[in-house]
């Protein structure tokens, strides 16, 4: 293949962190690089994929935990690039849904720098297909929203909670632990029932995994009592309500913890 050339940046999704879950393509873009910037949340197996000459930068990005500053890692991969490495930089997950990959675009653009996206599996995709559901369901959630929960310290979340309170809609929020006990509060307040289904799953597609099910009144207690130090994804809506027996068998030592949480 001749579409990774000395000079270029590659933005590359890691998915949620399954090495499995990587495109063929990721792989082999990981495999041809002489330097990989990547985040926090890149598992260890994936990383490992890089030829044992390329350099491996740490970034961070991990929330509440950035190493780095975006301006600097932008700086960085042009620096890089400049130089005649072939770069990736590697993000959880999908670059262009919440990976600030327009501020790298931009500032490889700028430089003059090719630049392109390979796309990884999302953190919804993973957590809904770990469930055994799916994101959609005809007749009752006939549209799927993305959101990230994360904000500035000491900020409300600015986001249209009128809008997103849609009781034919499934709702992923990302990065919601911290603010689960906001999200329940203004979907409610906006008209979504308290009784609405919640999934609450961490570390999808890790050994760590752990799912949660619960409603939507109770999801500020479930995310505050049920739920480790791992990145976690909230799933709300009707698509969820499968009952907890239904889920697909799973070997009885591996098989994630849950909690399920009724009003």
């Amino acid at each position: 293949m001749t579409d990774f050339q000395h000079g270029m940046v590659w933005l590359v999704g890691a998915g949620p962190g399954d090495p499995e879950l990587l495109t063929r393509k990721a792989e082999r873009l990981i495999g041809e690089a002489t330097v990989v910037f990547h985040d926090a949340l890149v598992g260890p197996g994936i990383v490992e994929m890089a030829a044992p000459s390329a350099r491996l930068v740490n970034v961070g990005k991990r929330s509440g935990r950035h190493s780095k500053d975006q301006a600097t890692i932008d700086g960085l991969i042009v620096e890089a690039a400049l130089a005649g490495e072939k770069v990736v930089r590697l993000k959880g997950g999908d670059p262009g849904i919440f990976g600030r990959a327009t501020e790298e675009l931009v500032a490889c653009r700028a430089a003059g720098i090719a630049i392109r996206i390979c796309p990884g599996v999302t953190a919804a995709s993973a957590a809904s297909a770990r469930l055994g559901a799916s994101l959609t369901l005809r007749g009752l959630a006939r549209k799927l929203t993305f959101v990230t929960a994360h904000a500035r310290s000491g900020e409300c979340l600015d986001l249209d909670w009128e809008r997103l309170a849609d009781p034919d809609a499934t709702l992923a929020v990302y990065m919601g632990k911290a603010a689960a006990g906001e999200v329940s509060a203004r979907l409610i307040a906006a008209g979504l029932p308290a009784s609405t289904p919640v999934a609450l799953v961490e570390s999808a597609s890790l050994p760590a995994e752990r799912h949660f099910h619960t409603t939507l009144g109770l999801l500020p207690l479930a995310a505050r009592t049920a739920l480790g130090d791992g990145p976690a994804l909230l799933l709300i809506g009707e698509a969820m309500a499968r009952p907890v027996d239904e889920a697909p068998e799973e070997n009885a030592a591996t098989a994630p913890l849950r909690l399920v949480l009724r009003d």
